[in-house]
């Protein structure tokens, strides 16, 4: 079994390389990582039509192959669907410090990489850990992941891992798993998760204030609301209780509205259709 292992913190991050050292004995371990962060980056692929995107081979410690490619995640997973790389069974996306969940996962590079590689019809794993501390807009963020506890989610995601390849299911899988920061011992189980809709904080507000010396010209300055504590079936509230939340992630699919009668009704003035 051949296993791609891709992130959206960037080939240098060290949560990718200890999942992709913990995974190495579950099969054919490579990986294929952007060049530099794309977090929020989401399932961007970026201009195709023009782009021309460099990819080095890397080196990582205990990994034999791994490629740094210059685009998101997404595109890298892209690539690898499309044979650049060789046969790809499954992707696994992380370890991303910081969890996705609720809202986030619309925009998380890391889950977006996963449903990439859905797309392709192959199997995929994101996999995220909360970051003990972790204050507004990433202050101090190298200083609080000096004690990131990586092995346990690359545990958590290893055992996801190898069941999904002894015991493959159609229509293929996402599985987001959000993984306390601790030892695996001291973790509280495991649950199934909501995909919530709140996030622990929030941007209260945005303002345009203009910059100094340059006409027409604003920057961005954001207020942060108070934290809040989420509910304990949602993805969010479940890992901030210690325990291991776990969503499989549906397709985006077309949803019945009876309610939307005037929108039909709209189109129907403009576009009759015809029996």
């Amino acid at each position: 079994m051949r296993i791609l292992v891709t992130n959206d913190d960037g080939i240098d991050s060290v949560g990718l390389h200890v999942l992709a050292r913990r995974l190495a004995p579950l099969g054919d371990v490579f990986i294929a990582a952007p060049d530099r962060e794309y977090s929020g980056f989401g399932a961007a692929l970026g201009t195709l039509h023009l782009l021309q995107p460099e990819i080095q081979r890397a080196h990582v410690e205990g990994v034999a192959e791994s490629w740094s490619i210059e685009g998101p995640p997404a595109l890298c997973v892209f690539f690898a669907r499309l044979g650049a790389f060789g046969d790809v069974d499954l992707v696994v996306s992380g370890i991303n410090p910081g969890v996705n969940t609720g809202r986030a996962i619309y925009h998380s590079g890391t889950v977006g990489a996963a449903l990439t590689a859905r797309n392709g019809n192959i199997p995929s794993i994101a996999v995220s850990q909360s970051v003990a501390g972790f204050g507004v807009e990433g202050q101090g963020w190298d200083e609080m992941l000096v004690d990131q506890q990586w092995d346990t989610a690359a545990e958590v995601a290893a055992v996801a891992a190898a069941a999904m390849l002894k015991s493959p299911v159609q229509p293929v899988p996402v599985v987001n798993l959000n993984v306390p920061n601790c030892a695996v011992d001291e973790i509280d189980g495991w649950r199934h998760a909501e995909v919530g809709v709140t996030p622990p904080r929030s941007v209260a507000t945005v303002e345009l204030v203009p910059k100094e010396g340059y006409e027409h010209t604003f920057n961005v300055e954001m207020t942060w609301g108070d934290p809040v504590e989420l509910p304990p079936e949602t993805d969010g509230g479940i890992v901030e209780r210690n325990t291991v939340a776990v969503s499989y992630l549906t397709r985006i699919a077309h949803d019945r509205r009876d309610d939307l009668g005037p929108v039909d009704a709209a189109l129907e003035a403009l576009l009759p259709t015809t029996s």
